[in-house]
């Protein structure tokens, strides 16, 4: 419907894409989501320019990524993602944070997560928690969600030295 009427508004289009690709994701279809979210990342930075909505398309797209399990896929663009985030958002928006705790979820999430790769994934929710706690304060949803990734993430790590 977008593309018959509104063929020249590629923002719109975009903005409608993603959020198809969001119902397709919570009804099941995920491969499909993810080859829509692919194709709204890839054209987003050229509609909208390096911005906040850009990288909410790589969010959703690197959502999509966790929930097929593709973490060295997730490992990889989130690594590429992250420092464009910091540049155009800041270190502290929480959509650069969100990223930040989806490279800890990768890290420990491939294959059972190596030492290596935990230790990292903790240290950066270790990071994630205290800049949440500072901009949002302690009792923030999000900053209670990173809380309890990270004490899992220590379990994680606790028992695969034991």
């Amino acid at each position: 419907l977008n593309r018959r009427y509104w063929s020249h508004d590629e923002r719109g289009i975009l903005n409608a894409q993603d959020s198809l690709g969001s119902c397709l994701a919570a009804v099941g279809r995920d491969d499909e989501a993810i080859a829509l979210r692919r194709e709204v990342f890839a054209r987003s930075e050229t509609v909208w320019g390096v911005s906040e909505q850009s990288i909410v398309t790589g969010l959703n797209l690197s959502i999509s990524l966790m929930r097929q399990g593709l973490w060295n896929e997730i490992k990889s663009f989130l690594r590429d993602q992250l420092p464009v985030a910091r540049r155009t958002l800041g270190a502290d928006h929480d959509l650069t944070l969100s990223l930040e705790e989806g490279l800890a979820v990768a890290l420990a999430s491939n294959a059972g997560g190596t030492r290596d790769g935990l230790l990292e994934a903790v240290t950066i929710m270790q990071d994630v928690v205290q800049r949440r706690r500072r901009v949002f304060g302690p009792a923030h949803p999000d900053t209670r969600q990173a809380e309890r990734r990270l004490s899992a993430l220590r379990k994680m790590l606790v028992h695969r030295d034991v």
